[in-house]
Protein backbone atom coordinates (compact mmCIF):
# COMPACT_ATOMS: atom_id res chain seq x y z
CA UNK A 1 0.00 0.00 0.00
CA UNK A 2 0.89 3.81 -0.86
CA UNK A 3 2.39 5.66 2.15
CA UNK A 4 -0.41 8.39 2.60
CA UNK A 5 1.09 11.83 2.01
CA UNK A 6 1.81 14.76 4.95
CA UNK A 7 -0.40 18.07 3.68
CA UNK A 8 0.95 21.24 4.87
CA UNK A 9 -0.64 22.90 8.03
CA UNK A 10 -1.38 26.04 9.53
CA UNK A 11 -3.39 26.72 12.96
CA UNK A 12 -5.74 29.55 11.88
CA UNK A 13 -8.49 30.11 14.80
CA UNK A 14 -11.22 31.81 13.86
CA UNK A 15 -11.95 35.75 14.58
CA UNK A 16 -15.66 34.04 15.60
CA UNK A 17 -13.89 31.66 18.07
CA UNK A 18 -11.99 34.68 19.93
CA UNK A 19 -14.62 36.76 19.84
CA UNK A 20 -16.90 34.30 21.63
CA UNK A 21 -14.09 33.43 24.06
CA UNK A 22 -13.33 37.50 25.11
CA UNK A 23 -17.77 37.66 25.81
CA UNK A 24 -16.90 34.47 27.92
CA UNK A 25 -13.89 35.86 29.95
CA UNK A 26 -16.10 39.11 30.87
CA UNK A 27 -18.97 37.37 31.99
CA UNK A 28 -17.36 34.79 34.02
CA UNK A 29 -19.29 33.50 36.96
CA UNK A 30 -16.04 32.98 39.90
CA UNK A 31 -16.44 30.74 42.55
CA UNK A 32 -15.60 31.43 46.54
CA UNK A 33 -12.24 30.68 47.90
CA UNK A 34 -12.06 28.77 50.90
CA UNK A 35 -10.54 30.14 54.07
CA UNK A 36 -7.42 28.83 53.72
CA UNK A 37 -3.86 29.86 52.29
CA UNK A 38 -4.21 30.23 48.33
CA UNK A 39 -3.55 27.17 46.28
CA UNK A 40 -4.69 25.11 49.36
CA UNK A 41 -7.41 23.33 47.58
CA UNK A 42 -6.73 23.71 44.04
CA UNK A 43 -6.16 26.48 41.92
CA UNK A 44 -6.53 29.81 43.48
CA UNK A 45 -9.16 32.49 43.02
CA UNK A 46 -6.92 35.42 43.16
CA UNK A 47 -4.25 34.39 40.82
CA UNK A 48 -6.94 32.98 38.21
CA UNK A 49 -9.25 37.13 38.28
CA UNK A 50 -5.22 38.25 37.66
CA UNK A 51 -4.43 35.83 34.88
CA UNK A 52 -7.88 36.00 33.06
CA UNK A 53 -7.98 39.82 33.37
CA UNK A 54 -4.22 39.48 31.63
CA UNK A 55 -5.95 36.80 28.67
CA UNK A 56 -9.09 39.16 28.41
CA UNK A 57 -7.38 42.50 28.32
CA UNK A 58 -3.30 41.58 26.95
CA UNK A 59 -3.13 38.72 25.31
CA UNK A 60 -2.63 38.06 21.80
CA UNK A 61 -3.28 35.13 20.52
CA UNK A 62 -2.49 36.25 16.96
CA UNK A 63 1.19 36.72 17.76
CA UNK A 64 1.17 33.26 19.43
CA UNK A 65 -0.45 31.72 16.58
CA UNK A 66 2.31 33.29 14.36
CA UNK A 67 5.04 32.39 16.17
CA UNK A 68 4.16 28.71 16.39
CA UNK A 69 3.46 28.81 12.72
CA UNK A 70 6.64 29.94 11.96
CA UNK A 71 7.46 26.01 12.43
CA UNK A 72 7.28 23.52 8.98
CA UNK A 73 3.54 21.89 10.37
CA UNK A 74 1.61 18.82 8.29
CA UNK A 75 -1.31 16.56 8.97
CA UNK A 76 -1.41 13.16 7.53
CA UNK A 77 -4.07 10.32 7.84
CA UNK A 78 -3.86 8.13 10.23
CA UNK A 79 -5.31 5.31 12.06
CA UNK A 80 -8.54 7.13 10.93
CA UNK A 81 -7.39 10.75 12.47
CA UNK A 82 -5.68 13.47 10.53
CA UNK A 83 -2.45 13.34 13.12
CA UNK A 84 -1.00 16.87 13.21
CA UNK A 85 3.13 17.34 13.70
CA UNK A 86 5.79 19.66 13.43
CA UNK A 87 8.50 18.48 11.11
CA UNK A 88 11.56 20.49 11.35
CA UNK A 89 15.06 19.76 9.81
CA UNK A 90 18.24 19.94 11.05
CA UNK A 91 20.65 22.48 10.31
CA UNK A 92 24.63 20.63 9.97
CA UNK A 93 26.22 17.79 9.00
CA UNK A 94 24.24 14.75 9.24
CA UNK A 95 20.90 15.66 11.57
CA UNK A 96 19.55 12.76 13.43
CA UNK A 97 15.73 11.98 13.14
CA UNK A 98 14.16 12.64 16.86
CA UNK A 99 10.96 12.24 17.83
CA UNK A 100 9.74 14.78 20.51
CA UNK A 101 6.35 13.60 22.57
CA UNK A 102 4.54 15.94 24.86
CA UNK A 103 2.00 14.71 27.35
CA UNK A 104 -1.01 16.32 29.10
CA UNK A 105 -2.14 18.96 30.12
CA UNK A 106 0.85 20.31 27.23
CA UNK A 107 0.73 20.59 23.53
CA UNK A 108 3.56 21.76 20.79
CA UNK A 109 3.52 24.85 22.72
CA UNK A 110 6.08 22.87 25.14
CA UNK A 111 8.56 22.29 22.62
CA UNK A 112 8.60 26.08 20.87
CA UNK A 113 11.87 27.48 22.71
CA UNK A 114 13.64 23.66 22.67
CA UNK A 115 12.71 22.70 18.96
CA UNK A 116 15.39 25.43 17.24
CA UNK A 117 17.94 24.20 20.16
CA UNK A 118 18.42 20.75 18.94
CA UNK A 119 17.44 21.53 14.89
CA UNK A 120 20.43 24.67 15.11
CA UNK A 121 22.59 24.09 17.84
CA UNK A 122 25.07 26.20 16.40
CA UNK A 123 22.61 29.21 16.73
CA UNK A 124 22.89 28.30 20.34
CA UNK A 125 26.80 28.06 21.09
CA UNK A 126 26.48 23.97 20.00
CA UNK A 127 28.23 21.96 17.69
CA UNK A 128 26.03 21.98 14.53
CA UNK A 129 27.18 17.73 14.28
CA UNK A 130 24.74 17.81 17.24
CA UNK A 131 21.48 18.70 15.37
CA UNK A 132 18.47 16.69 15.17
CA UNK A 133 15.68 16.77 12.64
CA UNK A 134 13.26 17.25 14.96
CA UNK A 135 9.39 15.04 14.55
CA UNK A 136 6.76 16.70 16.71
CA UNK A 137 3.04 15.13 17.00
CA UNK A 138 0.27 16.69 18.46
CA UNK A 139 -0.71 13.52 20.92
CA UNK A 140 -4.04 11.82 19.34
CA UNK A 141 -7.29 13.14 20.23
CA UNK A 142 -4.87 16.08 21.89
CA UNK A 143 -5.44 20.08 20.07
CA UNK A 144 -4.43 20.14 16.16
CA UNK A 145 -4.84 16.15 16.56
CA UNK A 146 -8.56 16.17 17.38
CA UNK A 147 -11.65 16.38 15.42
CA UNK A 148 -15.07 15.82 17.07
CA UNK A 149 -16.10 12.21 17.07
CA UNK A 150 -12.75 10.59 15.61
CA UNK A 151 -11.51 7.66 17.47
CA UNK A 152 -10.01 7.86 21.09
CA UNK A 153 -6.17 6.57 21.92
CA UNK A 154 -4.12 5.03 24.82
CA UNK A 155 -0.81 5.28 24.85
CA UNK A 156 0.23 1.82 22.71
CA UNK A 157 -1.80 2.82 19.88
CA UNK A 158 -0.61 6.29 20.29
CA UNK A 159 3.32 4.11 20.19
CA UNK A 160 1.84 2.54 17.24
CA UNK A 161 0.54 5.24 15.09
CA UNK A 162 4.15 7.89 16.09
CA UNK A 163 6.16 4.31 14.97
CA UNK A 164 4.02 4.64 11.34
CA UNK A 165 4.12 8.39 11.04
CA UNK A 166 8.58 8.03 11.72
CA UNK A 167 9.25 5.15 10.02
CA UNK A 168 6.44 4.10 6.80
CA UNK A 169 5.56 7.96 6.49
CA UNK A 170 8.99 10.28 6.87
CA UNK A 171 11.22 7.06 5.66
CA UNK A 172 13.22 7.44 9.00
CA UNK A 173 14.29 3.56 9.20
CA UNK A 174 15.78 4.11 12.98
CA UNK A 175 15.58 7.36 15.24
CA UNK A 176 15.59 8.65 18.69
CA UNK A 177 12.78 9.59 20.65
CA UNK A 178 12.62 11.94 23.58
CA UNK A 179 9.98 12.63 25.97
CA UNK A 180 7.98 13.53 29.50
CA UNK A 181 4.70 12.67 30.87
CA UNK A 182 2.44 10.51 28.55
CA UNK A 183 5.39 11.01 25.90
CA UNK A 184 7.62 9.01 27.95
CA UNK A 185 5.39 6.51 28.08
CA UNK A 186 4.74 6.32 24.75
CA UNK A 187 8.52 6.42 24.13
CA UNK A 188 8.83 3.47 26.40
CA UNK A 189 5.91 1.88 24.96
CA UNK A 190 7.85 1.94 21.50
CA UNK A 191 11.22 1.01 22.43
CA UNK A 192 9.55 -2.16 23.70
CA UNK A 193 7.45 -2.85 21.03
CA UNK A 194 9.76 -1.60 18.37
CA UNK A 195 13.37 -1.50 19.69
CA UNK A 196 14.79 -2.04 16.17
CA UNK A 197 13.76 1.71 15.03
CA UNK A 198 15.03 2.90 17.94
CA UNK A 199 18.51 4.39 18.17
CA UNK A 200 17.94 5.53 21.79
CA UNK A 201 15.45 7.27 23.86
CA UNK A 202 15.49 9.92 26.27
CA UNK A 203 13.39 10.38 29.27
CA UNK A 204 12.35 13.36 31.65
CA UNK A 205 9.93 10.83 33.47
CA UNK A 206 10.41 7.18 33.69
CA UNK A 207 6.93 4.98 33.31
CA UNK A 208 7.95 2.38 36.46
CA UNK A 209 5.04 1.09 37.85
CA UNK A 210 3.22 2.85 40.39
CA UNK A 211 2.73 0.38 42.79
CA UNK A 212 4.13 0.59 46.66
CA UNK A 213 4.69 -3.18 46.61
CA UNK A 214 6.35 -3.31 43.68
CA UNK A 215 9.84 -4.12 46.15
CA UNK A 216 10.22 -6.77 48.31
CA UNK A 217 13.14 -5.70 50.37
CA UNK A 218 13.55 -1.91 49.29
CA UNK A 219 16.74 -0.16 50.07
CA UNK A 220 16.76 3.33 51.81
CA UNK A 221 16.84 5.29 49.05
CA UNK A 222 13.61 2.81 46.98
CA UNK A 223 12.22 3.35 50.54
CA UNK A 224 12.24 7.46 50.51
CA UNK A 225 10.96 6.91 47.05
CA UNK A 226 7.94 4.66 48.01
CA UNK A 227 6.73 6.86 50.65
CA UNK A 228 7.12 9.61 48.53
CA UNK A 229 4.87 7.49 45.89
CA UNK A 230 2.23 6.44 48.68
CA UNK A 231 2.07 10.43 49.26
CA UNK A 232 1.36 10.85 45.90
CA UNK A 233 -1.45 8.51 45.21
CA UNK A 234 -3.19 9.75 48.07
CA UNK A 235 -2.86 12.95 47.61
CA UNK A 236 -2.19 14.11 44.05
CA UNK A 237 -4.24 12.00 41.96
CA UNK A 238 -7.90 13.26 41.99
CA UNK A 239 -7.33 14.53 38.46
CA UNK A 240 -6.44 10.86 36.93
CA UNK A 241 -9.78 9.55 38.83
CA UNK A 242 -11.80 11.94 37.07
CA UNK A 243 -10.00 11.79 33.77
CA UNK A 244 -9.59 7.72 34.01
CA UNK A 245 -13.35 7.40 35.07
CA UNK A 246 -15.69 9.57 34.47
CA UNK A 247 -13.95 11.74 31.24
CA UNK A 248 -16.98 12.72 30.09
CA UNK A 249 -19.03 14.09 32.10
CA UNK A 250 -15.60 16.38 33.26
CA UNK A 251 -15.46 17.26 29.18
CA UNK A 252 -18.64 19.47 29.89
CA UNK A 253 -17.80 21.45 32.15
CA UNK A 254 -14.11 22.42 30.79
CA UNK A 255 -15.44 22.61 26.95
CA UNK A 256 -18.17 25.28 27.97
CA UNK A 257 -16.03 27.46 30.37
CA UNK A 258 -12.60 28.90 29.09
CA UNK A 259 -11.79 29.98 32.86
CA UNK A 260 -13.03 26.43 34.28
CA UNK A 261 -10.53 24.85 31.36
CA UNK A 262 -7.29 27.17 32.25
CA UNK A 263 -7.98 26.62 36.18
CA UNK A 264 -7.93 22.79 35.59
CA UNK A 265 -4.35 23.37 33.55
CA UNK A 266 -2.62 26.40 35.79
CA UNK A 267 -3.37 24.24 38.44
CA UNK A 268 -0.93 21.61 37.07
CA UNK A 269 1.60 24.11 35.82
CA UNK A 270 1.65 25.10 39.27
CA UNK A 271 1.89 21.53 41.49
CA UNK A 272 4.46 19.98 38.52
CA UNK A 273 6.83 22.82 38.28
CA UNK A 274 9.83 24.05 39.85
CA UNK A 275 8.14 28.04 40.84
CA UNK A 276 8.17 28.20 44.41
CA UNK A 277 4.41 28.44 44.66
CA UNK A 278 4.12 31.01 41.57
CA UNK A 279 3.66 29.62 38.20
CA UNK A 280 5.03 32.84 37.00
CA UNK A 281 8.28 31.99 38.04
CA UNK A 282 8.44 28.82 35.79
CA UNK A 283 6.36 30.19 32.74
CA UNK A 284 5.06 33.16 30.74
CA UNK A 285 1.66 33.70 31.34
CA UNK A 286 1.74 34.21 27.07
CA UNK A 287 2.97 30.50 26.96
CA UNK A 288 0.39 29.08 29.53
CA UNK A 289 -2.10 30.57 28.28
CA UNK A 290 -0.67 29.84 23.83
CA UNK A 291 -1.43 25.86 25.66
CA UNK A 292 -4.48 26.33 27.25
CA UNK A 293 -5.82 27.99 23.95
CA UNK A 294 -4.69 25.21 21.60
CA UNK A 295 -7.37 23.01 24.22
CA UNK A 296 -9.99 25.38 24.12
CA UNK A 297 -9.89 26.70 19.78
CA UNK A 298 -9.88 23.09 19.37
CA UNK A 299 -12.31 21.47 21.87
CA UNK A 300 -10.06 18.39 22.61
CA UNK A 301 -9.87 18.28 25.91
CA UNK A 302 -12.45 15.97 26.81
CA UNK A 303 -10.71 13.60 24.10
CA UNK A 304 -7.04 14.28 25.84
CA UNK A 305 -8.35 12.02 29.28
CA UNK A 306 -8.71 8.98 27.11
CA UNK A 307 -5.43 7.89 27.64
CA UNK A 308 -5.94 8.47 31.64
CA UNK A 309 -9.37 6.02 30.77
CA UNK A 310 -7.32 3.41 28.65
CA UNK A 311 -4.63 3.23 31.65
CA UNK A 312 -7.22 2.66 34.42
CA UNK A 313 -8.72 0.21 32.29
CA UNK A 314 -5.73 -2.24 30.66
CA UNK A 315 -2.80 -3.18 31.84
CA UNK A 316 0.32 -0.98 31.99
CA UNK A 317 2.25 -0.11 29.24
CA UNK A 318 5.58 -1.79 29.79
CA UNK A 319 4.13 -5.66 30.79
CA UNK A 320 5.42 -6.96 34.04
CA UNK A 321 8.92 -8.06 33.83
CA UNK A 322 10.00 -6.92 30.90
CA UNK A 323 12.82 -4.55 30.61
CA UNK A 324 13.49 -2.11 27.42
CA UNK A 325 16.38 -3.13 25.82
CA UNK A 326 17.25 0.24 23.82
CA UNK A 327 19.99 2.65 25.23
CA UNK A 328 17.63 5.44 28.11
CA UNK A 329 18.63 8.39 29.24
CA UNK A 330 17.39 10.00 31.57
CA UNK A 331 17.24 13.74 33.43
CA UNK A 332 16.15 13.72 36.60
CA UNK A 333 14.44 17.40 37.17
CA UNK A 334 14.20 17.95 40.85
CA UNK A 335 10.75 18.85 40.61
CA UNK A 336 9.61 16.12 38.45
CA UNK A 337 6.70 14.63 40.47
CA UNK A 338 7.59 11.04 40.82
CA UNK A 339 11.21 10.26 40.62
CA UNK A 340 12.03 6.41 40.79
CA UNK A 341 15.95 5.83 42.26
CA UNK A 342 18.25 4.54 39.77
CA UNK A 343 17.69 0.84 41.17
CA UNK A 344 13.89 0.81 40.35
CA UNK A 345 14.93 2.09 36.89
CA UNK A 346 17.47 -0.33 35.75
CA UNK A 347 15.06 -3.10 35.84
CA UNK A 348 12.72 -1.51 33.09
CA UNK A 349 15.63 0.50 31.06
CA UNK A 350 19.17 -0.16 29.64
CA UNK A 351 20.03 3.31 31.50
CA UNK A 352 23.18 4.72 29.79
CA UNK A 353 23.46 7.98 31.32
CA UNK A 354 21.21 9.25 34.53
CA UNK A 355 21.49 13.45 34.97
CA UNK A 356 20.37 15.31 37.93
CA UNK A 357 19.38 18.64 36.88
CA UNK A 358 19.92 21.94 39.27
CA UNK A 359 16.52 23.19 38.46
CA UNK A 360 13.24 22.71 36.33
CA UNK A 361 10.56 20.16 37.34
CA UNK A 362 7.55 18.19 34.97
CA UNK A 363 7.35 20.19 32.11
CA UNK A 364 11.42 20.42 31.57
CA UNK A 365 11.09 21.82 27.86
CA UNK A 366 9.45 24.67 29.09
CA UNK A 367 11.25 25.35 32.34
CA UNK A 368 14.69 24.80 31.46
CA UNK A 369 15.18 24.66 27.16
CA UNK A 370 18.83 25.13 27.37
CA UNK A 371 19.20 22.30 29.72
CA UNK A 372 17.31 19.47 28.51
CA UNK A 373 18.38 20.24 24.94
CA UNK A 374 22.19 20.23 25.95
CA UNK A 375 21.17 16.81 27.87
CA UNK A 376 19.70 15.66 24.67
CA UNK A 377 23.04 16.43 22.64
CA UNK A 378 24.65 14.81 25.28
CA UNK A 379 23.18 11.52 25.31
CA UNK A 380 22.13 10.84 21.64
CA UNK A 381 26.17 12.03 20.57
CA UNK A 382 27.77 8.24 20.67
CA UNK A 383 24.13 7.22 19.13
CA UNK A 384 24.37 8.92 16.18
CA UNK A 385 25.77 6.29 14.06
CA UNK A 386 22.59 3.99 14.41
CA UNK A 387 20.16 6.18 13.08
CA UNK A 388 19.12 6.84 9.83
Amino acid sequence: MTAPVPRPFRIEIPDATLEDLRARLARTRWPDEAPEAPWTYGSSVDYMRSLVEYWHDRFDWRRQESALNALRQFTVPLSGIDLHFVHEPGRGPNPMPLLLSHGWPGSIVEFASLIPMLTDPARFGGDAADAFTVVAPSLPGYTLSFRPGQPRFGIEAIADVFAQLMTEVLGYRRFGAQGGDWGAFVTSRMAHVYPERLAGIHLNMLAVRRDPAMVADPTPEEQVFLRELAHWLKEETGYQWIQGTRPQTLAFGLTDSPVGLAAWIVEKFRAWSDCGGNPDNAFTRDAMLANVMLYWATGAIGSSFWPYYARMHSPWPIPAGARIGVPTGYAEFPKEILRPPRSMAERVYDIRRWTKMDRGGHFAAMEQPEALAREIREFFRPLRATAA
